[in-house]
């Protein structure tokens, strides 16, 4: 179980102080650079393949039921459709007439393997979304479990992020954003392995009485799992362009990990060995990395003759750049093309009408409808309505801003190394945004940063668990309010099952779910 206050410490060792060696005949596991993860590995693997299967369940369960009269509703009619000129066309888009080539493939790419095995339909379009909804289901509880050392949290954090509406809508729906928010939460959880093993690598030394041959620490070695999250951010920003502020979010908190690690090892010079031995790789994995990957991406483009924009710099004047290949140059043509189109995309004089600005995200305060029919039977009367409506679950999004105020309190006043990591995570997709408020933005916008919610609730509720050593009333407590409000959770997601699914109710139903004058 969680021991509240003893993650803030591995990070408390001062510079030139070496942390004490593990006695002699015993493990690495008693060095305070050791993750303490539980031990409980089998239980922790059933477990999180269970939620994993109710997840699949919940996910996967009609997904092809929502539909304007068989077609594709809402943004699927761009992405749904590019995705089966993908497949037709061998992996690249050449409609230039279209001219809605506003992201790059690999999110649509994604889609179109639904379709190719399945045939163009709902279900097929649908399919990667909703199993990248899975995936992201089976990472969060890993991730818990390694936040917090406690299998039972990281049990909770699944739970949650099943019953999140956003999350659930994202997954049932053929749109990009569930793929980046999956490219996101994995990049996370892979900088979170790599913690651990770096800190593992240095306790070693320590254990060896190397850790002072160096003022500035020891080498490391490679590190695969900081690979991966290089991969994985690449795959981010192939499917939208904004993952390029998970690079740097991501890249700034893995070598402020790796200096802390160096301190807490007894290093003299933690932050100037972290500059030298960390950085540099770090810079490697998690920016040349990301950046070979998404030009990786557009290989199916380069490959063509007849994609959008495939030989513009042989036509086109302004593309500049001569010394740059002619492939390359094209391309620099086409990404100017993407730009421009998001560069104008403002919100002007005639907004959309489910239209939100980020600071309305947090708390859900203006939801999205993505799918809407009236005077339907089904419900047991004449005048039935059907709707789908991305909607966060109240009982979770409506906590955002103390989970917020309280995740910022224990990083700053207790240096507690989760807290902070879960608040890098979700300022990275929250804080943009704000860069430029003209322009048109929506609720989807805030998916990637539903996981991120759900792992601060999770700490919090740690916090209230206490520790599992506690066999006192505070415990007893503990366990009876995070139960109460886990069940909370559960039954306001099973109210809004209805119209986050597109499931036939009565008008009374719909305007009970309601529940805010900027919900209609």
């Amino acid at each position: 179980m969680l021991v509240p206050n003893s993650a803030k410490a591995d990070d408390l060792v001062g510079p030139g102080q070496t942390p004490p060696a593990a006695a002699p005949g015993t493990s690495d596991t008693a060095h305070p650079l050791t993750a303490k993860l539980p031990t409980d590995r089998l239980r922790g693997w059933i477990v999180t393949l269970v939620i994993t299967l109710v997840a699949a369940v919940v996910r996967i369960w009609d997904l092809g039921h929502a539909t304007d009269k068989g077609t594709p509703v809402f943004d699927e009619k761009y992405y749904a459709i590019q995705a089966w000129q993908m497949l037709r066309n061998g992996g690249y888009e050449d409609n230039p007439g279209y001219e809605v080539v506003a992201h790059p493939p690999v999110g649509k790419q994604l889609i179109a393997i639904g379709e190719w095995i399945f045939g163009y339909g709902p279900f097929s379009w649908r399919i990667a979304a909703a199993l990248s909804g899975v995936v992201m289901v089976l990472l969060v509880v890993r991730i818990g479990r390694r936040l917090t050392r406690s299998t039972l949290l990281g049990a909770i954090a699944g739970i949650l992020l099943i019953c999140d509406g956003v999350s659930h809508v994202q997954s049932r729906i053929g749109m990009l954003d569930i793929f980046q928010a999956l490219f996101v939460l994995a990049a996370f959880a892979c900088l979170l392995a790599d913690r651990d093993q770096m800190r593992q690598r240095l306790a070693v030394v320590v254990r060896e009485g190397r850790i002072a041959e160096s003022v500035w620490g020891p080498r490391i070695g490679f590190r695969w799992w900081r690979f991966a999250a290089g991969v994985s951010l690449g795959l981010t920003c192939g499917v939208k362009w904004n993952g390029i502020y998970y690079i740097a979010a991501f890249g700034l908190l893995s070598v402020l990990w790796d200096a802390l690690s160096r301190r807490t090892a007894g290093v003299r010079r933690p932050w100037a060995g972290a500059l030298l031995r960390d950085t540099v790789p770090a810079l490697g994995s998690l920016l040349v990395l990301p950046i070979a990957i998404y030009f990786a991406v557009w290989f199916n483009w380069f490959a063509s003759e007849t994609a959008t924009d495939r030989h513009a710099s042989l036509v086109a004047d302004d593309v500049g750049f001569g010394w740059v290949p002619e492939p390359f140059r094209s391309l620099l043509y086409y990404q100017a093309n993407v730009l421009d189109f998001h560069t104008h995309l403002t919100t002007g004089n005639s907004p959309h009408p489910w239209e939100s600005k980020p600071w309305a995200w947090p708390m859900g305060m203006r939801p999205m409808l993505y799918y809407y029919e009236s005077g339907l039977p089904g419900c047991g009367e004449s005048d039935c309505v059907q709707a789908t409506m991305l909607l966060g679950t109240p009982a979770m999004w409506w906590l955002a801003l103390p989970v917020a105020a309280w995740t910022v309190w224990r990083a700053v006043t207790r240096l507690d190394w989760r807290y902070t990591a879960v608040l890098v995570g979700y300022c990275a997709g929250f804080l943009p945004w704000f860069v430029n408020l003209d322009r048109q933005m929506y609720y989807f916008y805030a998916t990637p940063m539903a996981p991120f919610l759900v792992l601060g609730i999770v700490l919090v509720l740690g916090e209230i668990l206490g520790a599992a050593q506690e066999h006192t009333e505070r415990r007893k407590t503990g366990l009876l309010v995070v139960a109460l409000y886990v069940g909370l959770v559960v039954a306001n997601f099973v109210w809004l099952w209805p119209v986050l699914n597109g499931a036939s109710i009565t008008q009374e139903h719909w305007q009970a779910e309601m529940w805010l004058p900027s919900w209609r």
